[in-house]
């Protein structure tokens, strides 16, 4: 074996290679077979007692004892040597299961692991909160709760049920991660597997290529940016990315320091306070465990346990009724998000049904394909000079980030006022004015799908709010302030 590969192996078992080294390292095993051998002994019990077999004799003097020389050893061998002679075998056992496969780097709402903790081949479940973990090998893995999984080594990793998002580097090319419907295998890229209770897996690659393997599949397929594929029956089927279903590494910062600071806490105190207000028409947190029909999955919120409905295939909606028959002359609609970039026409936030000529004031509020929110009403109409092109009153802002975060969506209309007037994240956006306002009408409604040709939703919702008066800037501030899960 030569020099440099015995330095590199003996720094990677000391836990000092660098990254610029691990890739040195890598590139060695991947152009020589000896070296793979070699390095195969030393992680392998019984590869280390074959090549014990065939090269090492026993001393002349010590015939009855089991103590092996060997020429001029180096010091790694000489270690997995004595590992496994004095103590025969278990030696190796703990030589191989105390090197930590994965490190946590920071958690955040996490019981089970904190950060600083090792990771080796035992199971793990999460009940809440996100985690963020790197590998040996220098992979960025945020795993999402409820999540069940164990490393099988530092490039293998099994999925149960649970979400992650995976950013890999050069050195740690070839990153698997193992589901019941099959397998990820990463060629140096960014990608996110969704392994739900029920159904199939999913692949979303943001950045790079994946290979996607569908278990019971001879063939790997695979995936490029923007791809996304459900592995289901044996076959690897083509799906719109979910680019928001993912907690990512940027994200987990800002998602810890908001519930160090308090955040959930500010949070239900500001609901508590709306739960008073008389003008309060509907407040949906999804926590009170009320059944709420509709076809939808139920997942985390934006809090550690907390439950949010999330909307994936097309259908997928939540049903309710609210605000009885009457008029509202005043009305604002507040939710926080988290919505994939989709190709449909409207995303569905809240659409009343009965949107005809005889319901004046029906309320339809959606993000649109340009990804501005917009507030129609039927029967309204824009006044004259309105710089809006749709005939509809839209946000001036797009609301949607690039990639998944939680944001803070909101509109307040005035029939007297005859203004529509746009927030995101707080911040007043936009008012449009209009030259007819009717009062609006709510009822019967839906979350997500309302009309399987341009309504579909994608993504979560949380904390619908829904007042029969016009909140003010300062109200609408101090709402998304103290709801805001990152800091």
């Amino acid at each position: 074996m030569n020099s440099d590969l015995n330095v590199l192996i003996q720094r990677y078992l000391d836990g000092t290679i660098s990254a610029e080294e691990m890739a040195s390292l890598n590139a060695l095993l991947l152009d020589d077979e000896s070296a793979r051998r070699e390095f195969a002994v030393l992680l392998n019990l019984e590869s280390a007692m074959e090549a014990a077999a065939a090269g090492w004799t026993k001393s002349s003097d010590q015939s009855s004892a089991r103590i092996l020389t060997f020429p001029k050893p180096a010091r790694w061998i000489a270690a997995a040597a004595a590992c496994v002679l004095l103590l025969a075998g278990g030696g190796w056992w703990w030589q191989s299961t105390q090197r930590a496969f994965a490190t946590v780097v920071k958690d955040a709402g996490v019981d089970e692991l904190s950060a600083g903790a090792k990771l080796q081949s035992q199971s793990h479940a999460l009940k809440a909160g996100s985690v963020e973990l790197i590998t040996a090998l220098g992979a960025r893995v945020v795993i999402e709760a409820p999540a069940e999984f164990r490393f099988e080594s530092a490039q293998r990793l099994h999925m149960l049920r649970g979400r992650l998002s995976a950013d890999v580097p050069p050195a740690a090319k070839g990153f698997t991660v193992i589901t019941p419907s099959g397998d990820a295998v990463d060629l140096g890229t960014q990608f996110g597997v969704d392994v739900p209770e029920r159904g199939a897996a999913e692949i979303h690659v943001f950045q790079g290529e994946v290979i996607a393997k569908a278990a019971g599949s001879g063939e790997g397929k695979s995936l490029r940016g923007g791809d996304a594929v459900t592995m289901n029956q044996g076959a690897s089927d083509a799906r719109e990315l979910r680019s928001s279903a993912f907690i990512q590494l940027d994200e987990m910062s800002g998602l810890a320091a908001g519930l160090a600071a308090g955040q959930r806490n500010r949070s239900e105190a500001a609901l508590d306070a709306l739960r008073k207000d008389p003008a309060l028409i509907s407040l949906l947190d999804f926590e009170s465990g009320e059944a709420h029909p509709g076809v939808f999955r139920t997942v985390q919120g934006r809090w550690p346990g907390s439950r949010a409905p999330e909307f994936v295939d097309v259908g997928d909606h939540l049903k309710l009724n609210v605000g009885g028959s009457r008029d509202w002359p005043q009305l604002t609609l507040a939710l926080w998000v988290r919505l994939d970039r989709l190709g449909a026409p409207f995303q569905s936030l809240l659409h009343t049904d009965g949107w005809n000529e005889n319901n004046p004031g029906q309320v339809h509020w959606m993000v649109t394909k340009a990804t501005t929110m917009r507030l129609a009403l039927f029967s309204n109409t824009l006044a004259a000079g309105s710089e809006e092109i749709s005939g509809f009153p839209d946000s001036g802002t797009p609301v949607l980030p690039d990639q998944g975060r939680w944001i803070h969506l909101a509109a307040v209309y005035d029939s007297t006022a005859k203004t529509v007037r746009f927030y995101l994240n707080g911040r007043f956006d936009r008012e449009s004015r209009l030259a007819i306002a009717h009062p609006a009408r709510l009822g019967p409604a839906q979350i997500g799908n309302w009309d399987r040709h341009d309504r579909k939703l994608s993504g979560r919702v949380d904390e619908l709010v829904i007042l029969g008066r016009a909140m003010s800037d300062d109200e609408m501030r101090a709402l998304f302030d103290a709801g805001n899960p990152y800091r």
